[in-house]
């Protein structure tokens, strides 16, 4: 009689740990890895003395109040302005140049407020990079212009180790020089064995990255399920039998 009953509890005892799990894990499969990426809803609105948003977190303090100071006196002085921006991973089916385009019109939602803007972001899982710019900044900093600051300039130090804050002060010292009215100091010289292709994370590196976040978890759900069992079952076996 007291085997049946205990028979009758760990019946019980599963069906209390099991069904939860598969709630966590079903809720956990759906949200985890969506939960790391970024979208422009979650940007907070844009405050005057904002010239850097680090979400990727790959700019240091340091580097980065040299950066904004160079871009507020650029602001004052010309009546251009740059934002740099960097977050970790895109939402799902968002792309660079999508993404700036909408923070861009968030952040100044009239047209005309648009005109004096660059804006360059950067995915830092992907590198996935863009730049934007207004059709008054235009007349001095060419689309072709744009594209080699953000695809040259900026991109060279990350082909040399994932230089972050090397590749945003040459991007910036670039910017400043042009939209200031200077030479354009012009792209980096690149060696001819720059492995460029070493550079990136590839699309089936970034989904096993995934897939390995996925088996961390269903890992621990397992885990979490089978041990209390395994520790209860012990404990039943343990128990002297009795017979009534």
């Amino acid at each position: 009689m007291k085997k049946l009953l205990n028979e009758v509890i760990l019946r019980k005892y599963v069906r209390a740990i099991i069904l939860p799990l598969i709630t966590l894990f079903m809720a956990v499969s759906l949200f985890a890895i969506p939960a790391f990426a970024t979208g422009v809803y979650e940007f907070p609105n844009l405050t005057p003395d904002t010239w850097v948003v680090d979400e990727g977190d790959v700019i240091s303090r340091i580097n980065e109040s040299k950066i904004s100071t160079s871009f507020a006196d650029l602001a004052k002085q010309t009546g251009n302005e740059v934002r740099f921006v960097t977050v970790r991973r895109l939402d799902y089916g968002e792309t660079p140049e999508s993404f700036s385009k909408a923070l861009l019109n968030k952040w100044f939602p009239e047209k005309e407020s648009q005109t004096n803007q660059v804006l360059m972001m950067i995915d830092t899982v992907s590198n996935g990079i863009a730049i934007i710019t207004g059709d008054k900044v235009k007349s001095i900093l060419s689309d072709d212009t744009a594209k080699s600051v953000a695809f040259e300039t900026f991109l060279a130090p990350l082909r040399d180790g994932d230089k972050y804050n090397q590749a945003f002060l040459d991007a910036s010292d670039r910017l400043v020089a042009i939209l200031s009215g200077q030479p354009d100091p012009g792209p980096p010289q690149m060696a001819d064995n720059t492995q460029v292709e070493g550079t990136y994370r590839s699309a089936e590196e970034s989904k096993k990255d995934r897939g390995n976040a996925t088996a961390w978890v269903v890992g621990l759900l397992i885990a979490a399920t089978v041990i209390p069992m395994a520790t209860y079952y012990l404990y039943l076996v343990n128990q002297p039998s009795s017979d009534s």
